[in-house]
């Protein structure tokens, strides 16, 4: 139902008090999406988020009353979407991509990847849609009443234009080679703007990439013997196992080296001692004989 006039300036002046009450603020593209798919998305989202759906003008002037709203607005498109939550907005953007649905293709649609057929048997009767399938260059055969594909095929590659007769085709065979997301397209937190580009970056790639760097540096800290937070108690240990290694070696007569000088001799002892056979005892003396 259209608002009227006072309707209108009610639901903006309502939506910009909304903004107090929220850390994240931020514009979601919903250009072509299914009403599903939104649907899906809010309720995935509650409680700690909300969309505010309207007209272009109407958005424009609820995010008049946020700090970043300027950079916001320009991020509108013909069919958005305000987003407002408490939520950490990677946390926000990876719960949206993970609701994310497939799509069948339609005539005229340009893949975004190749599309793969796999040999194998499929569900489907045979009839007329065997013809269709052989029609669209997939190889089918009809193997003891069941609809066989004999070989692997790539039916689209990546960029060529879906005809009307493939596009039938993925439909029998159930392949959804397209996907439909809310799209978080900018998001505004405590002063910071987050784009599409930083949202999507993979956190836990990224992690395993820090944590790989940090142990080269750490490394090469310790080799270079470089002093900092992280290599300090490393450094210290060795200078003190060298220092005791060289005491040992020297023995020198000093605490903590003389204790182990002295084991060191004990087992030197030990070990000369273990090389040096006792003697034998002497033969008793023969007894003279009796006359």
């Amino acid at each position: 139902m259209a608002l009227t006039k006072s309707g209108k300036v009610k639901f903006v002046e309502d939506a910009k008090k909304e903004l107090k009450s929220y850390k994240v603020v931020g514009i979601l593209n919903l250009n072509g999406l299914p009403d599903r798919l939104t649907q899906k998305a809010k309720n995935s989202s509650k409680p700690n988020t909300r969309f505010i759906l309207g007209r272009k003008t109407l958005l424009q002037k609820i995010l008049e009353a946020h700090p970043k709203g300027g950079e916001l607005v320009k991020n509108l498109t013909g069919t958005s979407a305000i987003i407002l939550s408490n939520d950490d907005p990677f946390e926000l953007y990876g719960r949206f991509k993970k609701n994310a649905i497939k799509l069948s293709a339609k005539p005229g649609q340009v893949a975004p990847s190749d599309v793969h057929i796999q040999s194998g048997e499929t569900n489907i009767m045979p009839g007329q849609t065997v013809t269709e399938l052989k029609g669209a260059g997939i190889d089918v055969q009809i193997q003891k009443g069941k609809v066989v594909i004999a070989k692997d095929k790539i039916l689209v590659k990546k960029g060529e234009t879906i005809t009307l007769g493939v596009a039938k085709a993925l439909h029998t065979l159930e392949i959804y080679p397209f996907s439909a997301v809310v799209d978080p397209v900018m998001m505004a937190d405590n002063g910071m703007l987050y784009s599409r580009a930083v949202l999507g970056i993979d956190q836990e790639r990224v992690l395993a990439m820090m944590t790989g760097a940090f142990r080269s540096a750490l490394a090469i800290s310790l080799d270079r013997n470089i002093i900092n937070s992280y290599t300090i108690v490393n450094l210290i240990g060795k200078a003190y196992n060298n220092a005791m290694y060289l005491g040992i070696e020297a023995k020198i007569p000093d605490s903590g080296i003389i204790e182990r000088v002295m084991a060191n001799a004990v087992l030197g002892a030990q070990s000369l001692n273990s090389m040096v056979k006792p003697p034998e005892a002497a033969a008793p003396a023969a007894e003279a004989p009796k006359t």
